[in-house]
């Protein structure tokens, strides 16, 4: 290694960012180590510029092979309701994706374990508090409206995205768009007419502006 590139990496070493010395740790991260079927490999995406954070469930097993979020058919569906191309999506000045469980958590019963409870406590809130452009934060599935959303204790999950307006401007809850979801959307067909084009509406307006 040249001297001139040591002091490169040098400087760099000690000009980071906050959030991106926040994502490193992430990352980095093996509290779970044990507890998952692989090795952890924490998935996520986030810059300091983002302005709509997309918090989902955990990655499944294909997302956790290939370390892309939402790289499989949810992550077609959502995108699709959102009415953006791949490049857009991850553009991380546009979109953070930040799941309630950063690794694959292994499979359960009738599809994929819960997000891992160790993850958003660890790293939501300081990762959130570097994001100053934010303008939108959806909520996608129970896991993430749980966590996120107050008073909600007598509400279902359907109730709550039926009544998204409620939690606007902060937040914005929805149902995951995972192909096993769509038996829930054929008995929703109001979600079809009426959420999706207020996110495609609401999206293009924050991403333009």
């Amino acid at each position: 290694m040249s001297s001139n590139l040591g002091l490169f990496l040098l400087f760099l070493a000690f000009n980071l960012k906050p959030l991106e010395e926040l994502l490193k740790e992430i990352r980095s991260c093996i509290i779970c180590k044990g507890q998952l079927p692989n090795f952890p490999r924490p998935v996520v995406q986030a810059s300091a510029e983002s302005k709509i954070v997309i918090i989902g469930q955990a990655p499944g097993q294909k997302v956790q092979n290939s370390g892309i979020p939402w790289d499989d058919q949810s992550g077609n569906e959502l995108r699709r309701w959102l009415g953006v191309s791949k490049e857009q999506f991850y553009n991380d000045k546009l979109f953070a994706l930040v799941p309630m469980g950063f690794c694959y958590p292994g499979k359960g019963n009738s599809g994929d374990l819960p997000p891992r409870s160790e993850c958003a406590p660890s790293w939501h809130q300081p990762l959130l508090a570097e994001m100053k452009e934010i303008r939108l934060i959806m909520l996608i599935g129970q896991y993430a409206q749980n966590y996120y959303l107050s008073d909600i204790k007598n509400t279902t999950l359907t109730e709550r995205v039926r009544n998204f307006r409620n939690y606007l401007p902060s937040f914005l809850p929805t149902v995951h768009p995972s192909p096993r979801n769509k038996i829930w959307q054929k008995r929703n067909p109001w979600f079809e007419y009426e959420v999706v084009p207020f996110l495609r509406a609401i999206t293009t307006d924050i991403l333009v502006h």
